[in-house]
């Protein structure tokens, strides 16, 4: 079960504070918000989580949503300093390298990126030159690192247990909390991917909510229900006496208990396999074939199969006809 760092590494320097701009662009596709933060005095900019627009049905790729933020962009006359992915999504394709091609910045990731790496190099039986090493990204961040955005002061943490790499972002008097916690209505991330484990997560959410109960909190995704708008800006407290799945009173027992028990009866996300091939490499799709063309593998008869034998992957979720919203919520 992997260790979750204790509170202290939350901790930021007494620098002099700085407002930090925020503007989400939410997908209603996959349920994604994407964020530009930017440090007005400087203009220096971050973008968290973008999406690639990826049309299942005829394989084809659209930069609509990257659009969007590249448009912010210019229109504040910002420049793009960093490309924060909170982890390899499985339920849309990072339009990171896109973004980096457009408007430069470094692409960064946790470092625990290399497990999911090698996992999923077995998975999809990549090219020999894919290596699962971190390699594809400019900068692969350690639990507590800091870093700037201008001349304000993140903190990178490492809050595992939807996968072993997931990462939250610490920015001023918020975070971005990456797939841990949703909207206080919806609940918390799923933990059965390859790596993933409940209790990891339970531990990796009551770290954040340790933070002052003013602190706001920015969700990854939004799956809202029938009668409510998306949304994606909480706070600690909200989430304390709120959250359905882990409010104030829930044990670890009790939460283990009940996310196992939803995971059981989610579907496969229906762009996970699409979607992680291009994520563990920062976005990029897999290297063109002789006539020029990328293609996306699609590995048969392995989902759902258990601990494969050709190659070693662990199970992924089943598929089940129930699901908690649009393509098998709980990210």
């Amino acid at each position: 079960m992997p260790t979750v760092p204790t509170a202290p590494a939350l901790t930021l320097s007494a620098a002099r504070p700085h407002p930090l701009a925020v503007e989400a662009f939410f997908d209603d596709r996959t349920g994604t918000v994407s964020y530009v933060l930017s440090d007005p005095a400087t203009r220096q900019a971050a973008i968290v989580d973008p999406v690639l627009d990826f049309d299942l049905k005829s394989g084809r790729t659209t930069t609509t949503q990257a659009d969007r933020l590249l448009a912010h962009l210019d229109a504040h006359r910002l420049s793009l300093q960093w490309i924060l992915e909170t982890h390899a999504h499985a339920d849309h394709l990072s339009a990171a390298h896109h973004l980096q091609g457009r408007a430069g910045g470094r692409i960064a990731i946790g470092e625990h990126i290399r497990e999911v790496q090698a996992t999923f190099r077995k998975l999809y039986n990549l090219e020999r030159e894919f290596l699962p090493d971190g390699r594809q990204f400019d900068h692969l961040f350690q639990d507590g690192e800091t870093f700037f955005i201008g001349e304000i002061e993140a903190c990178a943490l490492h809050v595992p247990g939807h996968t072993p790499a997931d990462m939250a972002y610490r920015i001023a008097d918020a975070v971005w909390v990456g797939d841990t916690l949703f909207m206080p209505d919806v609940g918390t991330a799923r933990a059965d991917f390859p790596g993933g484990d409940a209790a990891t997560l339970f531990r990796s959410i009551r770290r954040l909510l340790a933070l002052p109960g003013d602190t706001r909190l920015f969700v990854c995704h939004d799956y809202p229900p029938a009668g409510r708008a998306p949304a994606w800006e909480t706070t600690v407290a909200d989430q304390r006496a709120r959250n359905i799945h882990v409010h104030d009173g829930v044990s670890e027992v009790d939460f283990v208990a009940l996310r196992q028990g939803r995971d059981a009866h989610l579907d496969v996300p229906t762009l996970i396999l699409p979607s992680i091939q291009v994520n563990i490499r920062a976005g990029q799709l897999p290297p063109p074939e002789c006539d020029g063309v990328s293609y996306l593998k699609i590995p048969l008869n392995v989902l759902a199969a258990g601990p494969d034998a050709a190659t070693g992957a662990p199970p992924l979720p089943n598929g089940s006809a129930s699901s908690d919203g649009p393509a098998a919520t709980d990210d």
